[in-house]
């Protein structure tokens, strides 16, 4: 793998600053359920990530998680590297949601280039208010939307990511990512079962009537 084929604005770089990074940039293979960063104090750097998929979550006092973004092929995540963005304290913590392969940027090198590089730091500052508008659209839904919908939703979504209406998840796991106990979301797949919209199974759920789920969602 190529790390000048993943960076998004390698071509805006001087000669000096790829040197830099090639000089310094590792490539990582991580396996499903890998923690990759544990949160403020932990400052690896920037993760760019080839190939798999990660998860960035939050955990409340109560211990309870919920999924403020995924990461895919060719995300980046500046919060693994939080230590270098002035101002920034963000409890997050990054898991492999899948076998996946990341190129790791240390964090003291992705500092010098945003302090020397204007290029560098107006793409960091993009990114930074990208996330951030992801973390406001999880509030919106948080707040103003019922739970039934969130969760339709949330299933739709898994079926496309997945490429498959039979999702091998567990209840804890969509309230991981909900931010919601296991036995709210085992209630309401319940009642989406009883309305024959999906079927569950041990660690599985099948949407069968997917465009009944997204007249739920108001589509």
């Amino acid at each position: 793998m190529d790390f000048a084929e993943y960076f998004p604005i390698w071509n805006k770089l001087t000669p000096e600053e790829r040197e830099l990074l090639l000089g310094s940039v590792v490539l990582r293979q991580v396996k499903k359920g890998t923690l990759l960063h544990g949160g403020a104090e932990d400052c690896q750097g920037l993760f760019l990530v080839a190939s798999g998929q990660l998860r960035a979550y939050i955990v409340s006092e109560e211990g309870r998680e919920i999924t403020i973004y995924r990461l895919f092929e060719r995300d980046l995540c500046l919060l693994s590297a939080s230590c270098v963005m002035q101002n920034i304290q963000f409890e997050v913590t990054i898991e492999a949601e899948k076998d996946s392969s990341l190129f790791v940027v240390p964090a003291r090198i992705y500092k010098a280039l945003q302090e020397q590089s204007a290029v560098v730091a107006n793409y960091t500052s993009q990114l930074m208010a990208g996330r951030f508008s992801e973390v406001m659209w999880l509030l919106e839904q948080i707040m103003w939307k019922s739970f039934d919908r969130r969760l339709a939703e949330f299933l739709l979504n898994e079926t496309l990511l997945e490429e498959s209406s039979s999702l091998k998840i567990t209840h804890e796991a969509i309230g991981n990512h909900l931010g919601t106990a296991r036995e709210v979301v085992t209630r309401m797949l319940r009642y989406f079962q009883s309305e024959q919209m999906v079927k569950l199974s041990r660690g599985v759920v099948e949407v069968t009537d997917a465009v009944r789920l997204r007249k739920l969602c108001g589509e």
